[in-house]
């Protein structure tokens, strides 16, 4: 069997608690995605479907909530699955999502598999190393959860300084770190940075990029990606 590539379009956005949810139909639309990832929704008032995407599952206990659409036409629901991360102070106070990290495994109806999530870092009150604990956490559960699979975790890592650190670590561990052409959150004039992002494993990015802002303080980030897989 010889190896081919198989492109993917996916989009990551937080929706900042749900307020720029009227965008994500058109969003998807116009950038003709495979998969589209949400933080911050509101999941009791997603619809099932957003033009040829379809939902693929959300979390069931986040007040903070995400969600997966995923091409119905091009790809085979496998299996989904959230996970529970380590607590900050804010999630054990403020209960804001008790679940950071959804997954789903997709099967190409032409071939190869990948697995796609949906991360949401603990919020900037936590320090940098609970945040690195948790997107360790997260990479364990898809490796166990989708193993030998290509994955790619795109999301809001609240991540935004002292980045470089986080680079050498996840090269280390071998995983590729990608940041988009511009910075991914402009709620405050003078504050910005590299919130929005993409962790991947045996998927080729050919680039990140950031999308124009709407009705949240997250600008969405667009994903363009190459995995590997085995023709019959």
């Amino acid at each position: 069997m010889q190896p081919k590539e198989r492109a993917l379009r996916v989009i990551s956005y937080n929706l900042r608690e749900h307020r720029a949810h009227v965008e994500i139909a058109p969003l998807a639309a116009r950038h003709d995605v495979d998969v589209l990832c949400l933080q911050e929704c509101d999941t009791t008032k997603l619809p099932q479907e957003l033009g040829d995407l379809r939902l693929a599952t959300v979390t069931a206990r986040n007040r903070l909530g995400l969600a997966i659409y995923y091409s119905h036409a091009r790809f085979e629901l496998a299996g989904s699955a959230a996970f529970e991360l380590s607590k900050s102070m804010h999630d054990r106070v403020m209960s804001p999502a008790h679940e950071r990290l959804l997954a789903v495994r997709l099967t190409d109806e032409q071939g190869g598999s990948i697995a796609v999530s949906s991360f949401h870092a603990a919020p900037l009150s936590a320090g940098n190393a609970l945040r690195r604990k948790q997107i360790d956490e997260a990479l364990n559960r898809l490796r166990e959860y989708a193993p030998d699979t290509p994955s790619l975790m795109v999301g809001d890592y609240n991540y935004p300084w002292f980045f470089r650190g986080l680079d050498r670590k996840m090269t280390r561990n071998g995983y590729l770190v990608s940041r988009s052409d511009s910075p991914t959150y402009a709620r405050y004039r003078y504050f910005s940075g590299h919130f929005d992002f993409a962790i991947s494993d045996s998927v080729r990015i050919e680039r990140v990029s950031t999308l124009p802002q709407g009705l949240s303080d997250h600008l969405p980030v667009l994903v363009d990606a190459h995995y590997s897989s085995a023709d019959a």
